[in-house]
Protein backbone atom coordinates (compact mmCIF):
# COMPACT_ATOMS: atom_id res chain seq x y z
CA UNK A 1 0.00 0.00 0.00
CA UNK A 2 2.64 2.24 0.97
CA UNK A 3 4.85 1.53 -2.13
CA UNK A 4 1.94 2.14 -4.40
CA UNK A 5 0.77 5.44 -2.80
CA UNK A 6 4.36 6.39 -3.16
CA UNK A 7 4.49 5.81 -7.01
CA UNK A 8 1.11 7.77 -7.51
CA UNK A 9 2.88 10.78 -5.42
CA UNK A 10 5.95 10.50 -7.33
CA UNK A 11 3.85 9.85 -10.68
CA UNK A 12 1.91 13.16 -9.90
CA UNK A 13 5.30 14.75 -9.17
CA UNK A 14 6.58 14.55 -12.38
CA UNK A 15 4.19 15.17 -14.65
CA UNK A 16 3.76 18.33 -13.05
CA UNK A 17 7.78 19.00 -12.91
CA UNK A 18 7.20 17.64 -17.14
CA UNK A 19 4.69 20.80 -17.45
CA UNK A 20 8.24 23.21 -16.58
CA UNK A 21 11.11 23.13 -18.28
CA UNK A 22 14.31 23.12 -16.47
CA UNK A 23 13.84 26.86 -15.45
CA UNK A 24 11.36 26.15 -12.87
CA UNK A 25 8.79 28.37 -14.76
CA UNK A 26 5.79 27.07 -16.80
CA UNK A 27 6.44 26.26 -20.65
CA UNK A 28 4.28 29.40 -22.67
CA UNK A 29 2.42 29.00 -26.02
CA UNK A 30 3.44 30.59 -29.51
CA UNK A 31 2.75 33.97 -29.93
CA UNK A 32 -0.32 34.59 -31.87
CA UNK A 33 0.59 36.26 -35.52
CA UNK A 34 -2.13 38.77 -36.50
CA UNK A 35 -2.73 38.26 -39.82
CA UNK A 36 -4.41 41.63 -40.64
CA UNK A 37 -2.55 42.25 -43.69
CA UNK A 38 -3.81 39.05 -45.67
CA UNK A 39 -6.74 38.89 -47.04
CA UNK A 40 -7.90 35.80 -44.83
CA UNK A 41 -8.92 37.54 -41.79
CA UNK A 42 -9.48 40.51 -43.10
CA UNK A 43 -12.27 39.77 -45.29
CA UNK A 44 -15.49 41.55 -44.43
CA UNK A 45 -19.30 40.40 -44.97
CA UNK A 46 -21.08 42.59 -47.35
CA UNK A 47 -24.72 43.42 -47.36
CA UNK A 48 -26.88 41.72 -49.65
CA UNK A 49 -27.14 45.10 -51.15
CA UNK A 50 -27.90 46.60 -54.40
CA UNK A 51 -24.88 48.87 -54.93
CA UNK A 52 -26.32 51.56 -57.14
CA UNK A 53 -30.28 51.29 -55.70
CA UNK A 54 -29.71 50.47 -52.51
CA UNK A 55 -32.31 47.67 -52.12
CA UNK A 56 -32.56 45.41 -49.57
CA UNK A 57 -34.59 42.48 -48.61
CA UNK A 58 -37.81 42.76 -47.98
CA UNK A 59 -38.62 41.13 -44.17
CA UNK A 60 -41.61 41.91 -43.68
CA UNK A 61 -43.37 39.42 -45.96
CA UNK A 62 -45.73 36.69 -45.14
CA UNK A 63 -47.45 33.46 -46.25
CA UNK A 64 -50.87 32.83 -45.46
CA UNK A 65 -51.61 29.21 -45.56
CA UNK A 66 -54.87 27.19 -46.51
CA UNK A 67 -55.15 26.79 -42.84
CA UNK A 68 -54.96 30.55 -42.61
CA UNK A 69 -51.53 31.08 -40.78
CA UNK A 70 -49.68 33.57 -41.13
CA UNK A 71 -45.60 32.27 -41.45
CA UNK A 72 -42.85 35.39 -41.95
CA UNK A 73 -40.63 34.99 -44.81
CA UNK A 74 -37.62 37.11 -46.46
CA UNK A 75 -37.92 38.33 -49.60
CA UNK A 76 -34.44 38.34 -50.91
CA UNK A 77 -33.27 40.68 -53.68
CA UNK A 78 -32.26 39.30 -57.48
CA UNK A 79 -28.33 40.62 -57.01
CA UNK A 80 -26.12 40.11 -59.72
CA UNK A 81 -22.61 40.83 -59.95
CA UNK A 82 -22.17 43.25 -63.21
CA UNK A 83 -18.65 44.64 -64.56
CA UNK A 84 -19.26 48.05 -66.99
CA UNK A 85 -16.64 50.39 -68.29
CA UNK A 86 -16.18 53.36 -66.77
CA UNK A 87 -15.66 56.40 -69.38
CA UNK A 88 -14.58 58.77 -66.58
CA UNK A 89 -12.40 56.29 -64.58
CA UNK A 90 -11.07 54.92 -67.91
CA UNK A 91 -11.15 51.23 -65.88
CA UNK A 92 -13.81 48.60 -64.83
CA UNK A 93 -15.96 48.49 -62.08
CA UNK A 94 -17.82 45.92 -60.71
CA UNK A 95 -20.82 46.40 -59.06
CA UNK A 96 -23.55 44.05 -57.22
CA UNK A 97 -26.84 45.20 -58.90
CA UNK A 98 -30.38 44.34 -58.69
CA UNK A 99 -32.34 43.49 -62.39
CA UNK A 100 -33.88 46.96 -61.72
CA UNK A 101 -30.74 48.95 -61.36
CA UNK A 102 -29.37 47.07 -64.87
CA UNK A 103 -32.60 48.16 -66.50
CA UNK A 104 -31.94 51.76 -65.41
CA UNK A 105 -28.38 51.58 -66.12
CA UNK A 106 -29.49 50.92 -69.62
CA UNK A 107 -32.19 53.47 -69.43
CA UNK A 108 -29.46 56.38 -68.60
CA UNK A 109 -27.10 54.85 -70.81
CA UNK A 110 -23.95 54.36 -69.26
CA UNK A 111 -23.06 53.30 -65.63
CA UNK A 112 -21.08 57.09 -65.03
CA UNK A 113 -24.88 58.95 -65.52
CA UNK A 114 -26.65 55.87 -63.56
CA UNK A 115 -24.07 56.71 -60.84
CA UNK A 116 -24.00 60.91 -61.03
CA UNK A 117 -28.13 60.51 -61.02
CA UNK A 118 -27.72 58.67 -57.72
CA UNK A 119 -24.83 60.19 -56.31
CA UNK A 120 -22.64 56.39 -56.62
CA UNK A 121 -18.71 57.11 -55.97
CA UNK A 122 -17.58 54.74 -58.95
CA UNK A 123 -13.83 55.14 -57.42
CA UNK A 124 -14.40 52.73 -54.67
CA UNK A 125 -15.49 50.18 -56.73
Amino acid sequence: MKSSLAVLIFAIVAAAASGFGFTGAPLQSAPRVSNANNGASSMVMRARECDLLGKKANRKARVVTFSHKRIHKVQAVNLHWKRYQSDELGRTVRLRLSTKAIKTVAKYGSIDAAARKFGLDLSKF
